[in-house]
Protein backbone atom coordinates (compact mmCIF):
# COMPACT_ATOMS: atom_id res chain seq x y z
CA UNK A 1 0.00 0.00 0.00
CA UNK A 2 2.96 2.70 0.81
CA UNK A 3 4.58 1.61 -2.28
CA UNK A 4 1.28 2.22 -4.22
CA UNK A 5 0.73 5.48 -2.44
CA UNK A 6 4.50 6.77 -3.37
CA UNK A 7 4.16 5.54 -6.74
CA UNK A 8 1.37 8.04 -7.49
CA UNK A 9 2.67 10.93 -4.91
CA UNK A 10 5.85 13.51 -5.89
CA UNK A 11 8.18 12.74 -3.61
CA UNK A 12 9.42 15.55 -1.37
CA UNK A 13 12.89 16.95 -2.77
CA UNK A 14 15.66 18.33 -0.61
CA UNK A 15 15.46 21.84 0.76
CA UNK A 16 18.98 22.98 1.39
CA UNK A 17 18.45 26.43 1.89
CA UNK A 18 15.98 25.17 5.18
CA UNK A 19 18.49 22.57 6.13
CA UNK A 20 21.54 25.54 6.34
CA UNK A 21 19.48 27.79 7.93
CA UNK A 22 18.45 24.90 10.78
CA UNK A 23 21.67 23.74 11.04
CA UNK A 24 22.97 27.33 11.47
CA UNK A 25 19.98 27.91 14.68
CA UNK A 26 21.53 24.93 15.98
CA UNK A 27 25.25 25.73 15.96
CA UNK A 28 24.58 29.03 17.28
CA UNK A 29 22.02 28.04 19.72
CA UNK A 30 23.23 25.23 20.98
CA UNK A 31 26.64 26.61 23.02
CA UNK A 32 24.59 29.83 24.23
CA UNK A 33 21.98 27.97 25.52
CA UNK A 34 24.11 25.50 27.39
CA UNK A 35 26.34 27.33 29.05
CA UNK A 36 23.76 29.85 30.13
CA UNK A 37 22.35 26.88 31.55
CA UNK A 38 25.87 25.83 33.42
CA UNK A 39 25.80 29.48 34.18
CA UNK A 40 22.81 29.80 35.73
CA UNK A 41 22.97 26.71 37.71
CA UNK A 42 26.53 26.84 38.87
CA UNK A 43 26.38 30.59 39.84
CA UNK A 44 22.91 31.36 40.88
CA UNK A 45 20.61 30.08 43.46
CA UNK A 46 16.70 28.51 42.87
CA UNK A 47 15.98 30.98 45.63
CA UNK A 48 14.94 33.49 42.60
CA UNK A 49 11.84 33.38 40.64
CA UNK A 50 13.22 35.01 37.57
CA UNK A 51 15.82 32.40 37.39
CA UNK A 52 13.66 29.54 37.80
CA UNK A 53 12.13 31.26 34.69
CA UNK A 54 14.97 31.35 32.41
CA UNK A 55 16.48 27.71 33.71
CA UNK A 56 13.20 26.34 32.29
CA UNK A 57 13.72 28.44 29.46
CA UNK A 58 16.68 27.33 28.68
CA UNK A 59 15.50 23.82 29.55
CA UNK A 60 13.05 24.11 26.94
CA UNK A 61 15.45 25.77 24.08
CA UNK A 62 18.03 22.89 24.39
CA UNK A 63 15.15 20.06 24.06
CA UNK A 64 14.56 21.66 20.28
CA UNK A 65 18.16 22.41 19.93
CA UNK A 66 18.63 18.42 20.84
CA UNK A 67 15.77 17.70 17.89
CA UNK A 68 16.90 20.05 15.41
CA UNK A 69 19.36 17.17 13.58
CA UNK A 70 16.30 15.25 12.17
CA UNK A 71 14.72 18.35 11.28
CA UNK A 72 18.17 18.92 9.05
CA UNK A 73 18.45 15.52 7.41
CA UNK A 74 14.62 15.14 6.60
CA UNK A 75 15.45 18.78 4.63
CA UNK A 76 18.46 17.98 3.59
CA UNK A 77 17.73 14.47 1.94
CA UNK A 78 13.85 15.19 1.36
CA UNK A 79 13.34 11.82 2.70
CA UNK A 80 12.26 10.18 6.57
CA UNK A 81 13.63 7.22 6.87
CA UNK A 82 13.42 6.71 10.99
CA UNK A 83 10.15 5.14 13.00
CA UNK A 84 7.10 7.50 12.79
CA UNK A 85 7.47 7.92 17.10
CA UNK A 86 10.86 9.98 16.57
CA UNK A 87 9.25 11.59 14.15
CA UNK A 88 6.28 12.55 16.56
CA UNK A 89 8.53 13.30 18.89
CA UNK A 90 11.03 15.66 17.39
CA UNK A 91 7.78 17.50 16.48
CA UNK A 92 6.21 17.56 19.76
CA UNK A 93 9.81 19.29 20.91
CA UNK A 94 9.00 21.58 18.47
CA UNK A 95 5.97 23.26 19.72
CA UNK A 96 6.38 22.76 23.19
CA UNK A 97 9.51 25.15 22.86
CA UNK A 98 7.16 27.85 20.96
CA UNK A 99 4.84 27.59 23.60
CA UNK A 100 6.91 27.14 26.66
CA UNK A 101 9.09 29.79 25.69
CA UNK A 102 6.45 32.94 25.22
CA UNK A 103 5.10 31.42 28.29
CA UNK A 104 8.38 31.76 30.06
CA UNK A 105 9.72 35.07 28.34
CA UNK A 106 6.40 36.40 29.65
CA UNK A 107 6.80 34.71 33.51
CA UNK A 108 9.90 36.48 33.12
CA UNK A 109 7.82 39.98 32.08
CA UNK A 110 5.23 39.50 34.71
CA UNK A 111 8.64 39.23 37.55
CA UNK A 112 10.28 42.20 36.77
CA UNK A 113 6.60 44.20 36.67
CA UNK A 114 5.85 43.25 40.33
CA UNK A 115 9.64 43.77 41.33
CA UNK A 116 9.55 47.19 40.04
CA UNK A 117 5.95 48.76 40.06
CA UNK A 118 4.60 46.64 43.06
CA UNK A 119 8.33 45.31 45.42
CA UNK A 120 6.89 45.66 48.82
CA UNK A 121 3.24 43.98 47.76
CA UNK A 122 4.41 40.82 45.81
CA UNK A 123 7.28 39.43 47.82
CA UNK A 124 4.85 37.20 49.31
CA UNK A 125 4.14 36.29 45.42
CA UNK A 126 7.39 36.75 43.92
CA UNK A 127 9.28 33.22 45.55
CA UNK A 128 10.68 30.29 43.96
CA UNK A 129 8.22 27.95 45.20
CA UNK A 130 5.49 29.76 43.51
CA UNK A 131 7.87 29.72 40.26
CA UNK A 132 8.80 26.43 40.23
CA UNK A 133 4.41 25.83 40.49
CA UNK A 134 3.30 28.08 37.19
CA UNK A 135 6.87 26.45 35.63
CA UNK A 136 5.33 22.89 36.19
CA UNK A 137 2.00 24.01 35.39
CA UNK A 138 3.23 25.41 32.02
CA UNK A 139 4.89 21.98 31.18
CA UNK A 140 1.62 19.97 32.10
CA UNK A 141 -0.86 22.51 29.96
CA UNK A 142 1.49 22.60 26.97
CA UNK A 143 2.40 18.79 27.23
CA UNK A 144 -1.25 18.21 26.77
CA UNK A 145 -1.83 20.56 24.01
CA UNK A 146 0.68 19.37 21.81
CA UNK A 147 -0.02 15.84 22.42
CA UNK A 148 -3.60 16.19 20.95
CA UNK A 149 -2.12 18.63 18.13
CA UNK A 150 1.44 15.68 17.23
CA UNK A 151 -1.47 12.96 16.98
CA UNK A 152 -3.84 14.44 15.27
CA UNK A 153 -1.13 15.91 12.06
CA UNK A 154 0.39 12.40 12.72
CA UNK A 155 -2.48 10.34 12.02
CA UNK A 156 -1.82 9.10 8.84
CA UNK A 157 1.46 8.90 9.15
CA UNK A 158 1.96 5.23 8.53
CA UNK A 159 1.03 5.60 4.20
CA UNK A 160 3.94 7.55 3.75
CA UNK A 161 6.84 7.53 6.82
CA UNK A 162 9.87 7.34 4.72
CA UNK A 163 9.06 10.47 2.41
CA UNK A 164 7.09 12.79 4.80
CA UNK A 165 7.99 14.01 8.42
CA UNK A 166 8.23 17.26 8.71
CA UNK A 167 6.67 17.87 5.07
CA UNK A 168 2.87 17.30 5.32
CA UNK A 169 1.62 14.71 2.79
CA UNK A 170 0.34 16.08 -0.76
CA UNK A 171 -3.51 15.13 0.08
CA UNK A 172 -2.82 17.97 2.87
CA UNK A 173 -0.43 19.93 1.78
CA UNK A 174 -2.20 23.13 1.30
CA UNK A 175 -4.16 23.24 3.68
CA UNK A 176 -3.96 26.06 6.99
CA UNK A 177 -3.94 24.09 10.37
CA UNK A 178 -6.98 25.96 10.92
CA UNK A 179 -8.83 23.13 9.12
CA UNK A 180 -6.91 20.51 9.81
CA UNK A 181 -7.49 21.23 13.69
CA UNK A 182 -9.19 24.07 14.40
CA UNK A 183 -8.95 23.63 18.03
CA UNK A 184 -5.14 23.43 18.51
CA UNK A 185 -4.97 26.45 16.09
CA UNK A 186 -7.31 28.57 18.20
CA UNK A 187 -5.59 27.96 21.34
CA UNK A 188 -2.25 28.99 19.75
CA UNK A 189 -3.97 32.37 18.83
CA UNK A 190 -5.40 32.65 21.99
CA UNK A 191 -2.23 31.94 23.43
CA UNK A 192 -0.59 34.44 21.72
CA UNK A 193 -2.74 37.11 21.80
CA UNK A 194 -2.92 36.89 25.72
CA UNK A 195 0.65 36.74 26.32
CA UNK A 196 1.63 39.62 24.19
CA UNK A 197 -1.13 41.69 25.52
CA UNK A 198 0.60 40.78 28.97
CA UNK A 199 4.32 41.69 27.87
CA UNK A 200 2.69 45.37 26.24
CA UNK A 201 0.91 46.45 29.03
CA UNK A 202 3.99 45.12 31.60
CA UNK A 203 6.14 47.01 29.09
CA UNK A 204 4.23 50.22 29.49
CA UNK A 205 3.80 50.05 33.40
CA UNK A 206 7.44 49.58 34.03
CA UNK A 207 8.48 52.31 32.27
CA UNK A 208 5.84 54.59 33.22
CA UNK A 209 7.41 54.01 36.72
CA UNK A 210 10.57 54.09 35.90
CA UNK A 211 10.42 57.27 34.36
CA UNK A 212 7.60 59.09 36.22
CA UNK A 213 6.66 57.45 39.31
CA UNK A 214 9.92 55.73 40.85
CA UNK A 215 9.95 55.72 44.92
CA UNK A 216 13.11 56.84 46.44
CA UNK A 217 12.73 53.77 48.36
CA UNK A 218 12.79 51.12 45.58
CA UNK A 219 16.13 51.27 44.30
CA UNK A 220 16.71 50.07 40.53
CA UNK A 221 20.26 49.37 39.58
CA UNK A 222 20.21 49.25 36.12
CA UNK A 223 16.86 51.03 34.40
CA UNK A 224 18.70 50.34 31.10
CA UNK A 225 18.33 46.54 31.18
CA UNK A 226 15.21 46.25 32.30
CA UNK A 227 13.45 48.20 30.14
CA UNK A 228 15.79 46.35 27.23
CA UNK A 229 15.04 43.24 28.48
CA UNK A 230 10.77 43.89 27.44
CA UNK A 231 12.41 45.20 24.39
CA UNK A 232 13.83 42.05 23.38
CA UNK A 233 10.84 40.04 24.42
CA UNK A 234 8.29 41.95 22.76
CA UNK A 235 11.11 41.54 20.21
CA UNK A 236 10.92 38.01 20.19
CA UNK A 237 6.99 37.82 20.18
CA UNK A 238 6.56 39.82 16.89
CA UNK A 239 9.85 38.44 15.08
CA UNK A 240 9.56 34.42 15.70
CA UNK A 241 6.32 33.49 17.85
CA UNK A 242 3.92 35.64 15.97
CA UNK A 243 4.37 35.21 12.40
CA UNK A 244 4.17 31.14 12.71
CA UNK A 245 0.79 31.97 14.53
CA UNK A 246 -0.48 33.82 11.94
CA UNK A 247 0.74 31.16 9.39
CA UNK A 248 -1.42 28.35 11.12
CA UNK A 249 -4.35 30.22 9.24
CA UNK A 250 -2.82 30.75 5.67
CA UNK A 251 -2.87 27.87 3.27
CA UNK A 252 -0.19 26.45 1.92
CA UNK A 253 3.57 25.10 3.58
CA UNK A 254 5.17 28.08 5.51
CA UNK A 255 8.38 26.43 6.72
CA UNK A 256 10.31 29.77 6.87
CA UNK A 257 7.89 30.73 9.39
CA UNK A 258 8.99 27.84 11.60
CA UNK A 259 12.75 28.76 11.14
CA UNK A 260 11.35 32.37 12.39
CA UNK A 261 9.83 30.49 15.32
CA UNK A 262 13.21 28.24 16.28
CA UNK A 263 15.13 31.25 15.69
CA UNK A 264 14.02 32.38 19.18
CA UNK A 265 16.44 29.88 21.11
CA UNK A 266 19.12 31.79 20.21
CA UNK A 267 17.87 35.13 21.38
CA UNK A 268 16.46 34.09 24.78
CA UNK A 269 19.82 34.37 26.36
CA UNK A 270 19.78 37.55 25.81
CA UNK A 271 17.03 37.90 28.25
CA UNK A 272 19.61 36.11 30.81
CA UNK A 273 21.81 39.14 31.05
CA UNK A 274 19.07 41.77 31.51
CA UNK A 275 17.31 39.81 33.71
CA UNK A 276 19.95 39.59 36.00
CA UNK A 277 20.97 42.15 38.36
CA UNK A 278 24.65 42.86 36.85
CA UNK A 279 25.96 44.52 40.27
CA UNK A 280 28.64 42.76 41.91
CA UNK A 281 28.59 40.06 39.52
CA UNK A 282 32.23 38.91 37.76
CA UNK A 283 32.49 39.55 34.05
CA UNK A 284 33.33 35.85 33.83
CA UNK A 285 29.59 35.07 34.57
CA UNK A 286 28.30 36.74 31.64
CA UNK A 287 30.98 36.81 29.24
CA UNK A 288 28.80 35.57 26.37
CA UNK A 289 26.67 38.81 26.84
CA UNK A 290 29.51 41.08 26.95
CA UNK A 291 29.90 40.39 23.07
CA UNK A 292 27.22 43.49 23.04
CA UNK A 293 28.22 47.48 23.13
CA UNK A 294 29.47 48.25 26.43
CA UNK A 295 26.97 51.26 27.01
CA UNK A 296 24.48 48.80 27.95
CA UNK A 297 26.51 48.12 30.99
CA UNK A 298 25.42 49.67 35.04
CA UNK A 299 28.98 50.59 35.39
CA UNK A 300 31.10 53.27 34.32
CA UNK A 301 34.42 51.34 34.98
CA UNK A 302 32.75 48.72 32.81
CA UNK A 303 31.86 51.10 30.14
CA UNK A 304 35.57 52.14 29.54
CA UNK A 305 36.88 48.91 29.19
CA UNK A 306 38.44 47.94 26.01
CA UNK A 307 37.05 46.45 22.98
CA UNK A 308 34.60 43.36 23.12
CA UNK A 309 37.65 41.20 22.48
CA UNK A 310 39.56 41.74 25.97
CA UNK A 311 36.26 41.25 28.05
CA UNK A 312 36.42 38.05 26.28
CA UNK A 313 39.76 36.77 26.68
CA UNK A 314 39.33 38.03 30.37
CA UNK A 315 36.31 35.71 31.00
CA UNK A 316 38.14 33.10 29.25
CA UNK A 317 41.45 33.41 31.54
CA UNK A 318 38.74 33.44 34.66
CA UNK A 319 38.25 29.27 34.00
CA UNK A 320 41.30 28.60 33.03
Amino acid sequence: HKRNFTSHCKIPEPQLAYAVIFGCIMVLGLPLNAVSLWILLRRHSLKSPNVVFMINLAVSDLLLIIALPLRIYSHATGTWTFNPVVCKIANLLLYMNIRTSSIFITFLSVDRLLAVVYPLRSRRVRTASNAMKAAALAWLTVLLINITAVVNLSRDSNKYTESFCFIRGPDKQDLPLIELIPHIAIFQLVLLVTLLTVNVVSTFLVSWTLHKHLSDCVRVNNKVNVLLLYVMNLMIFTVCFLPWTVGLFISGLHTYLLCLATANCCLDPLLYYFSLDTRGVKPSQFYLFELFPTYITSSPKQSRRGSCLFTCFTSFSYFL
